[in-house]
């Protein structure tokens, strides 16, 4: 294979233009069911021009925890990630889930490699403050830090990096890092050279004004109407976070966010967002 080492599109006025990629997260709920993610992965393989994929592993991060006696300690929907925790999520995303699925993409003749926010420096990130939540060993990357040269380069020689939720801090510390965060981060980054959409895939039809019906499906939202359902208590729990950093890649330049079930990546029917 012929590696092009050079510039793939510089940003310039004389170069408007940007190439088109997309950000796919794939969350744990769908990970942890083999026939759903083996349906998912021959869509994400079909999925035409660039891309990258996020993955997530809670649900069986959870399971064996639970199994090995370790104990799991949320907070909003988030895991608190003591030493112990952070072997076990390494393990577990880093491990098992990131090769199982980059061999089921190799199988399907999709020229996939697994990587840690650790390998290549790709997504460095800062270990949360312990005010006024004790995280443990979680990281929050800065998107103005990722080694999207890097990216480009196995981007642009026809390689799907495949990122887990591990990060690390520089000095020899992986982190725990929420999966939707390492999807946004990496999207916004990205966006600088490259027409970037962002689609979180999960288990739900979109974002719904009623959790138990999926025809409640909203279609479309930008961020005074999301603000305006969260105040009234339809937008809630887990879905916060996930929005809250879907405006925030909206605003880093990412060109468009589409939240939706897993099934449907390639009709893109889901909830748009917008600003």
């Amino acid at each position: 294979m012929t590696v092009n080492t050079q510039p793939s599109h510089p940003v310039s006025a004389s170069n408007p233009v940007l190439k088109d990629i997309a950000i796919v997260k794939i969350g744990g709920n769908i990970v942890d069911n083999p026939e759903a993610l083996e349906t998912f992965l021959a869509d994400f393989h079909r999925l035409e021009g660039r891309k990258l994929l996020v993955h997530g592993g809670g649900v069986m991060a959870s399971k064996m925890a639970t199994q090995l006696g370790i104990e799991t300690k949320m907070v909003d929907g988030r895991r608190i990630t003591d030493a112990e925790t952070l072997k076990l999520v390494t393990m577990v995303y880093a491990g098992w889930i990131n090769k199982s699925i980059v061999a089921s993409l190799q199988k399907l003749g999709c020229h996939a490699l697994g990587l840690s926010g650790a390998d290549a420096n790709t997504i460095p990130a800062k270990k949360r403050s312990p005010e006024p939540i004790d995280f443990g060993f979680v990281g929050d990357p800065d998107a103005n830090d990722i080694n999207t040269a890097f990216i480009s380069l196995l981007i642009e020689n026809e390689i799907t990096p495949v990122f887990c939720a591990i990060t690390h801090d520089g000095n020899g510390s992986l982190l725990n890092t929420n999966a939707d965060t390492v999807a946004y981060s990496l999207a916004s980054a990205l966006s600088k050279n490259y027409r970037t959409t962002l689609y979180y895939c999960f288990e739900k039809e979109g974002v719904l004004k009623d959790v138990d019906d999926p025809q409640s499906r909203i279609a479309s939202m930008n961020k005074a109407e999301y603000e305006a359902y969260k105040n009234e208590g339809i937008i809630a729990g887990g879905m916060i976070p996930k929005l809250d950093n879907s405006f925030k890649a909206i605003e880093n330049g990412v060109s468009e966010v589409i939240i939706l079930h897993a099934k449907n990546l390639l009709t893109k029917q889901g909830t748009r967002l917008n600003r």
